[in-house]
C-alpha cells in the first residue's frame, strides 16, 4: 500500500522559517519517501505505508519538541506498492 501525507505546522512566520518548520523539512527529506514537496503553507510526500507512518511519527514528535503548537495532517491511500 502507498500513502500520501499532507501536513502543516504552526505557528506560521512569513519572514523566517520557524524551528518546527525546519525540523519538519529535515524529517521528510531524510525519510524514505518520494514526491516530497515542501512549501511555506503545506507539505506533501508519498511512499510505502511503513515509511510514511514512520515519518509521521517522527514528524509529530520532533516538531512538537521544536515548538509547534499545532500540526494538521491528512493521510490518504494512493495505491498499492509494487515493491
Amino acid at each position: 500500500m502507498r500513502l500520501r501525507v499532507e501536513f502543516t505546522t504552526e505557528p506560521f512566520d512569513l519572514d523566517e522559517a520557524p524551528p518546527h518548520a525546519v525540523v519538519a523539512r529535515e524529517v521528510v527529506e531524510a525519510a524514505e519517501l518520494e514526491a516530497v514537496d515542501v512549501g511555506p503553507f503545506g507539505n506533501t510526500a508519498e511512499g510505502r505505508a511503513d515509511a510514511v507512518l514512520t515519518a509521521v511519527d517522527a514528524l509529530l514528535r520532533k516538531t512538537l519538541e521544536a515548538g509547534a503548537t499545532r500540526i494538521s495532517l491528512q493521510v490518504n491511500v494512493v495505491g498499492e506498492d509494487e515493491r
